[in-house]
C-alpha cells in the first residue's frame, strides 16, 4: 500500500500507520482470493505499539477472511508485527506443459558438433557409393546446408561426384533439423547406414 499521502494527514503517527494497515489488511484478503494463492503466507504490516490497534488490525483481516472459501489459518501477529496466514487451494492447479524434446539431440542435450557434418556427409556418401556400390545417391539436407553444399560452380556435391565418379545430388528439405540428414538411392528408397 502506497501510504505517502497518508502520512502528513495528521501528526498521530499510530493512527496513519493503523489506517494504512487496515487498507491493506483487506486487499490482501481480495488478492489471496482473487489469485487463489496457497501455503504459507506471511504478512509484514506497519508496526502497531498499541495492543488495541493490532487486535483491531487482526480482527479485520479476520472479517475479511471469512469471506474466503478456501480453508484458511490466521495466526495472532508475531513480537515482530508479523501476520502468518495458511490457505488451501481452492482450484486445481493450471499446469501446462509447452516443452518438447528437442529433434536434434532426442532430448540429451548433446548434439555431434557441427564442424564434423560435412565430414560425416561425405564418409557415409564415400562408402554408399564405394562399397555399397550404388550408382548414384541422393543426399536430404536441411536446407542451410544444402546451400552450403551446391554454392558455386565447383561447389562441394561437385567435387564429391568427380571424387566418387559417380553422381551425387542434393535436395534441401525444410523440415529436417539442422544436423538432419538422408541417403536415398536410385528407386528413391532411403539407405540406412
Amino acid at each position: 500500500m502506497n501510504s505517502g499521502g497518508r502520512s502528513k494527514a495528521g501528526a498521530d503517527q499510530e493512527k496513519n500507520a493503523l489506517q494504512v494497515n487496515l487498507m491493506a489488511a483487506k486487499e490482501i484478503a481480495r488478492q489471496l482470493r482473487l489469485r487463489d494463492m496457497g501455503g504459507i503466507i506471511v504478512i509484514d504490516f506497519i508496526d502497531l505499539h498499541t495492543a488495541a490497534n493490532k487486535k483491531e488490525l487482526f480482527d479485520v483481516l479476520r472479517a475479511e477472511m471469512k469471506r474466503d472459501r478456501a480453508k484458511h489459518t490466521i495466526l495472532p501477529p508475531s513480537k515482530f508485527g508479523l501476520v502468518q496466514i495458511t490457505r488451501q487451494r481452492v482450484r486445481p492447479e493450471t499446469k501446462i506443459t509447452t516443452a518438447e524434446k528437442c529433434p536434434a539431440c532426442d532430448g540429451t542435450g548433446e548434439i555431434k558438433a557441427s564442424i564434423l557434418l560435412i565430414d560425416d556427409i561425405k564418409n557415409n556418401a564415400r562408402y554408399i557409393l564405394t562399397e555399397q556400390n550404388e550408382k548414384s545417391v541422393l543426399i536430404k539436407v536441411h536446407p542451410y546446408i544444402a546451400a552450403y553444399l551446391t554454392k558455386g560452380i565447383f561447389s562441394i556435391r561437385w567435387k564429391w561426384s568427380r571424387e566418387f565418379r559417380k553422381k551425387v545430388k542434393i535436395e534441401a528439405v525444410s523440415s529436417y533439423h539442422l544436423m538432419e540428414f538422408h541417403f536415398y538411392n536410385q528407386s528413391g528408397e532411403e539407405i540406412k547406414i
